[in-house]
């Protein structure tokens, strides 16, 4: 342990207690061990401590820059365990594993490698440095690569904000749980996705590795992998973040983190989740202080916009926005409540989260574990005057119907549901129990859309497809001819991905007196979609190829995003 360590250099003359002091002030701001903290402050040589603890275990003392070890003993202690208690198994005679060791009073490392290997273990002491590098040696890992992996990272400094404890509080029971210096990693990994506009960090632990991931522009990219011994230090440092507890590991865990980037406030909502290999994390980021999202910037064709805006307009009725999650619904809603947000107007939300703090809006978080569900907040909000009013999700009969209410006295509800298309949407809400005549008077507008990867400006080229290709997305040799499409070689700027930023593509179907006679008479799906189309609408592939047809996204993604 590092207190039993500074005791013995004290006792033994190497340091006074004032240089343990700073040492340990140092391992709480920095991390690592103890006894790197004194060799890193200049208070003692490494020969020294590893002598030290040589004579007061009474072990024999080795350099590992010269040794050799045969394959079939590396075999048996794997790379995982080396790198977690920071040992190198050295020779094997008969049933005795020869162990070197920077810690030799680690009994549970012992015990743990004795049941691993089935063999007794007969420690010698090693430098801490001289472990790590013969670990890399070895074994192809060391603390040398997180010190690379945060390098690497485009960080900058983070401040916690709004926790239920305190910055130095964080940072002293991080100091207490964690074994490695795991604070900057966990800080530049924040700060990282932040800057290169992920949407969420995954965090997963495996046998061997504890592998990041950064969603971007909707696919998930492979970012780091650090020592798979981190793990569980790097949770514990983002439970205490998220004020969840870190002691329970066997049940999933939902928390939040406020941080401060420059001057950009983020908010993260943290999920963790228990796996074979320990726990996953999950962080969905979320930027508080955004810029203000307008219709015409989310990639809206000419008509679709005038339709929109116009159903949007009216004073009541449902307006409908539908797609997947990570779609892009909540990013148009918002939109069109920043557009209708004026001092004549209430407007009242109940959302499930609150993604972004909308000012002049009165926003409520629904929380269905205590009762407060989004009917439950509708039937508060008739009584709260409004106008507008806005349903995070339609997904049961009791919501659906109050809102339909709600549209059919004088309010205009703006609301999301989860179907594939427009016109399927119709059918969904009938299947929940509402009647369709019930479904088909108040609608004004129903917007199914996608978001489609944008090509790199910084990398951008022309080139050319396969007819065969171009005939999976509907384009036909004739509808090629003048056209020039483009992809992205990839470069630094989009990660090598030939992508930077996406843009939505829209199917967005008026609700007309003809599409409410169909509704009413429960007509297929497809007959309504017809009919859409005979009036102008685009579905989401032909919104796709137009996107294509101007050099803004490629055939890859049309087909990886839109069904036919």
């Amino acid at each position: 342990m590092p207190e039993k360590l500074g005791e013995m250099l004290v006792r033994g003359g190497l340091v006074t207690m004032d240089q343990v002091e700073k040492a340990l002030a140092a391992q709480k701001q920095n991390g690592g061990r103890l006894g790197s903290n004194l060799v890193k402050l200049g208070f003692v040589k490494e020969e020294q401590i590893t002598h030290l603890l040589g004579q007061q275990f009474r072990l024999a003392t080795v350099n590992l820059a010269s040794v050799n070890i045969e394959p079939n003993v590396l075999k048996l202690v794997s790379a995982e365990v080396a790198q977690k208690y920071q040992v190198l198994p050295l020779s094997k005679i008969g049933r005795v594993l020869t162990l070197a060791m920077t810690n030799p009073a680690d009994f549970p490392a012992i015990e743990d490698i004795k049941f691993l290997t089935g063999c007794e273990v007969q420690p010698v002491v090693a430098a801490e440095t001289s472990v790590s590098k013969a670990l890399e040696r070895f074994y192809g890992v060391s603390d040398s690569s997180l010190t690379k992996i945060i390098d690497g990272m485009k960080g900058e400094d983070l401040e916690i904000l709004e926790s239920e404890k305190t910055q130095e509080e964080v940072e002293a029971a991080s100091a207490e749980v964690e074994d490695a210096p795991v604070i900057n990693l966990v800080n530049g990994l924040i700060s990282d996705a932040v800057k290169r506009g992920a949407s969420d960090i995954h965090i997963e632990p495996y046998r061997n590795l504890l592998r990041v991931r950064f969603r971007i522009d909707g696919v998930l990219q492979e970012i780091a992998s650090p020592p798979a011994r981190y793990a569980n230090a790097v949770v514990s440092r983002l439970k205490i973040m998220a004020s969840l507890k870190i002691d329970e590991r066997r049940l999933p865990q939902d928390g939040a983190i406020r941080v401060k980037l420059g001057d950009r406030q983020v908010d993260l909502r943290v999920s963790t989740l228990p796996t074979i290999h320990g726990e996953k994390v999950v962080m969905r980021i979320q930027e508080g202080s955004a810029v203000a999202l307008s219709l015409t910037s989310l990639g809206f064709g000419e008509k679709a916009l005038t339709d929109f805006t116009a159903a949007i307009s009216k004073p009541n009725g449902i307006v409908l926005v539908t797609g997947p999650t990570g779609s892009g619904k909540t990013n148009t809603l918002y939109a069109a409540l920043a557009m209708l947000n004026t001092p004549k107007v209430n407007i009242v939300t109940a959302e499930d989260p609150v993604e972004r703090d909308l000012s002049g809006v009165n926003q409520v978080h629904v929380k269905e574990d205590i009762g407060y569900t989004f009917a439950f907040a509708l039937r508060a909000f008739l009584r709260q005057d409004p106008n507008i009013i806005l349903v995070g999700e339609m997904r049961d009969k009791e919501t659906a119907e109050i809102a339909i209410k709600s549209a059919l006295t004088g309010h205009l509800v703006l609301s999301t549901v989860h179907t594939n298309n427009a016109a399927s949407t119709p059918t969904r809400l009938v299947d929940m129990g509402v009647e369709p005549f019930l479904v088909a008077s108040p609608l004004n507008l129903i917007l199914a859309q996608r978001l489609v990867r944008k090509i790199c400006s910084q990398c951008k080229e022309p080139y050319k497809t396969t007819p065969e290709v171009a005939l999976r997305v509907g384009l036909t040799p004739e509808d090629l001819e003048g056209i020039i499409l483009y992809h992205g070689k990839g470069c630094g700027d989009c990660n090598r991905t030939g992508y930077r930023g996406r843009i939505g593509i829209f199917e967005v179907m008026p609700i007309d007196p003809r599409i409410r006679q169909l509704i009413v008479a429960r007509s297929m799906d497809s007959e309504i979609e017809a009919y859409a189309i005979s009036q102008g609408m685009l579905t989401l592939r032909q919104d796709a190829i137009q996107k294509l047809k101007k050099g803004i996204t490629t055939v890859d993604e049309v087909l990886r995003v839109t069904v036919e």
